[in-house]
């Protein structure tokens, strides 16, 4: 995206909390998210330019450095702040990853992180192997090879669907597949795709989601419900991380109530999903009719 102001992305001043900040963040995901702005362009380039700024201010050493340099990707000499590590480039110069650091934010890939020295051995890693442990190995170290290593930041949906996504390596564009089912931390090897013929390794971060919580295999969601279907019983409609599905709500139910939706949870490796649990939250008409308030008037007397 073209360079704007992360804080004025997020509505927040340069001193916000990062309680203030998370805040903002799922105010504005909620409001420009693709599901409730189907068709429209500007609302997505919305969603990902706030998603971007989030991964970067609401990580203390990625908005230390936001903030000390902004968009332009410089770097003081021997920067060790978590970016580039080590004095030792194997013989490359760091200026030539400036894609890598202009992906922390935003500017060289999709939703790129910082990327740093590594010394991973060779080999590809298929990122479905790894989900849920995040680990690799291989420790062999290549002379004058280097090696990088950054995140990869996609949506609650994309991780669960699966997205295929495109980044920058070092002026070369590189297409991979996000699994459906990926965990936050999962990890990718693209052997032989960093400068010199080093690897890639990135790790996969999930951002959150204001209709979600992911908890295990299981997902939490909340839906309104009118106070009369929660009293006489009825059926609400419950949106999905698949689309959409029915629930059936028992007469006499109550605000707070969780209730189940079995396998409309988060993929697992076998195949099976987990549960999705659906919090009630009772819901009163704001205008109501003369007729709807002589109905309640009559409720209230007969049930004070």
């Amino acid at each position: 995206m073209a360079y704007k102001d992360y804080y004025d992305l997020l509505g927040v001043s340069r001193g916000a909390s990062d309680a203030d900040i998370k805040s903002a963040y799922r105010k504005l995901a909620k409001q420009y998210h693709p599901d409730k702005n189907q068709g429209d362009e500007k609302a997505a380039e919305r969603f990902k330019e706030i998603g971007e700024a989030y991964a970067v201010l609401s990580d203390p050493e990625k908005r230390k450095l936001y903030d000390q340099y902004g968009h332009t990707g410089q770097m003081p000499p021997g920067y060790d702040g978590g970016n580039f590590q080590g004095g030792d480039f194997g013989g490359f110069d760091p200026s030539q990853f400036s894609d890598f650091f202009q992906g922390l934010f935003g500017m060289g890939g999709r939703r790129g992180g910082g990327f740093q020295g590594g010394g991973f051995g060779g080999g590809q890693v298929n990122l479905e192997d790894l989900l849920g442990n995040g680990g690799i190995g291989g420790t062999q170290g290549r002379r004058f090879v280097q090696n990088v290593e950054g995140e990869l930041q996609v949506t609650l949906q994309e991780a669960f669907t699966g997205s295929d996504e495109v980044i920058n390596i070092d002026g070369k564009r590189l297409s991979l597949r996000v699994p459906a089912g990926t965990r936050d931390g999962a990890r990718l090897r693209l052997a032989g795709q960093g400068p010199g013929g080093g690897d890639v390794l990135l790790t996969i971060r999930v951002l959150e989601d204001p209709r979600f919580d992911l908890e295990g295999d299981d997902l939490t969601t909340t839906v309104d419900v009118p106070a009369p279907v929660a009293a006489l019983g009825g059926t609400v409609t419950v949106q999905t991380m698949g689309g959409s599905g029915n629930l059936s709500v028992p007469v006499g139910s109550s605000g707070g109530r969780r209730m189940r939706l079995r396998g409309q949870g988060w993929p697992k490796k076998d195949g099976t999903r987990g549960d999705l649990y659906v919090r009630l939250n009772l819901t009163v008409p704001r205008d109501l009719t003369d007729e709807e308030k002589e109905l309640y008037r009559q409720l209230r007397e007969l049930r004070p």
